[in-house]
């Protein structure tokens, strides 16, 4: 743990000036409904929108201190490759632009568009191959013996721990009286390397580790102190969906953790629209675990209790997060969806508006099917979503289309 300390106060003096120094920032509404004192590390607002670019960075820089990356082989300047479809990518593509040196990025066939083409963006060579992230590891490992690159491991490098843990030197220097620290965990290189700035600076502090349920191999291995491993993964926090349990950052966190909690993907999706609502922050499903332990009260803490939430990306899928706030809309009755059967003549339309419209539902989506093979003939299906205003809202439109007899079906 020490030896890892050591790291990061170098990491620190190669980060300084190029990464951003991100904020520390209270935050009232979270406060208020935990009855403690919160405060959120908004790694958010990165460059590159995450904190992989730390570590990434780290290790690049010190490959070309020691001249690693910049030598001639065969007639091409040897550089460096890594395996990842999210946020791990753009942190090494972005790193090896600032320093002038090749990049390969090794890529799942199915990585969105946008990912790809943020990748490229940055400078880098995307390589797409596999079906899933271990088979473009495996591929990446190949690619990097054949053309002579430096494999840049997402979190199992120390280098890339030491860039990681910079953040829990920020959160000691804005926050010296800080009592708990909280932070998400995929492969562990990001918890290792703050866990072993805090338990060395302040070994009062506790450390909270946050994994996903459904990629929970970390929080197994740790309470069993044996490295557990699970046959398969599934969670909308994919930077933190890890399969395998790194022996070396599992020793790690044995040393500088505290506890280990999980939450599923509703707790997940709640937080992430909490922040969207409540504190005007885009983050993504695993930047949000950390605000997810403490809104559905994970781990114990007290009302004197001053807690920093590290929210470690904000690089959430748009699709994903259509979805995630359609689903929080219904749940907390802001939306309501509908089908309504209604007799196909002129002004049968208009009549059920006319009654939507006295009880202040407003239509925002709205379809007239007269084609359904499960409609009699001479009928109408009308599937409309209606925003509301709260469960009161919606038991008066339903009591109101029932009192004029309509026949109508709730789509939850």
């Amino acid at each position: 743990m020490q030896h890892i300390y050591d790291k990061v106060l170098e990491a620190r003096q190669r980060l300084q000036g190029v990464i951003a120094h991100t904020p520390l920032s209270y935050a009232p509404v979270l406060s208020q409904l935990s009855l403690s004192e919160i405060y959120l590390k908004k790694e958010n607002l990165q460059l590159t929108g995450a904190f992989k670019i730390r570590g990434a960075f780290n290790k690049i820089a010190s490959l070309v201190e020691s001249s690693k990356a910049v030598s001639y082989k065969e007639g091409q300047i040897q550089g460096v490759i890594a395996a990842s479809a999210g946020n791990h990518a753009q942190g090494v593509a972005y790193s090896a632009r600032h320093f002038g040196i090749q990049s390969v990025i090794v890529m799942p066939e199915a990585t969105p568009l946008l990912k790809v083409s943020a990748t490229k963006a940055l400078g880098a060579e995307v390589v797409l191959c596999g079906d899933n992230y271990d088979e473009a590891f495996e591929r990446a490992l190949q690619i990097a013996k054949e053309r002579d690159l430096v494999f840049i491991h997402p979190f199992a490098d120390e280098l890339v721990i030491a860039g990681q843990g910079s953040i829990g030197l920020e959160i000691l220097e804005e926050k010296d009286d800080i009592d708990v620290v909280v932070v998400p965990i995929g492969g562990g290189g990001l918890l290792g390397g703050i866990g072993s700035v805090i338990k060395t600076l302040k070994p009062s502090v506790r450390v909270i580790g946050v994994v996903a349920s459904g990629a929970d191999a970390m929080k197994r291995s740790f309470a069993s102190g044996k490295i557990e491993r699970v046959e398969s993964v599934r969670s909308i926090a994919d930077g933190i969906a890890v399969r395998d349990v790194n022996a070396e950052n599992f020793a790690l966190l044995q040393q500088c953790v505290d506890e280990i909690v999980s939450v599923d993907d509703e707790e997940i999706a709640n937080a992430i629209l909490f922040l969207l609502e409540k504190q005007k922050l885009v983050v993504e499903g695993a930047g949000a675990a950390s605000v997810a332990s403490v809104l559905h009260k994970k781990f114990s803490f007290s009302q004197s209790d001053k807690i920093a939430l590290v929210l470690s990306g904000g690089n959430i899928d748009i699709t994903m997060l259509n979805v995630i706030i359609e689903k929080g809309l219904l749940k907390s009755n802001r939306k309501m969806k509908l089908e309504v059967v209604l007799i196909d003549k002129p002004g049968s339309l208009q009549g059920l508006t006319d009654i939507l419209s006295k009880v202040g539902a407003n239509i925002v989506q709205i379809e007239y099917d007269r084609t359904s093979v499960m409609l009699k003939y001479g009928d109408a299906l009308v599937t409309m979503a209606l925003e509301t205003k709260g469960q009161e809202h919606k038991e008066q439109i339903r009591q109101s289309l029932t009192n004029y007899g309509y026949f109508f079906n709730e789509i939850n």
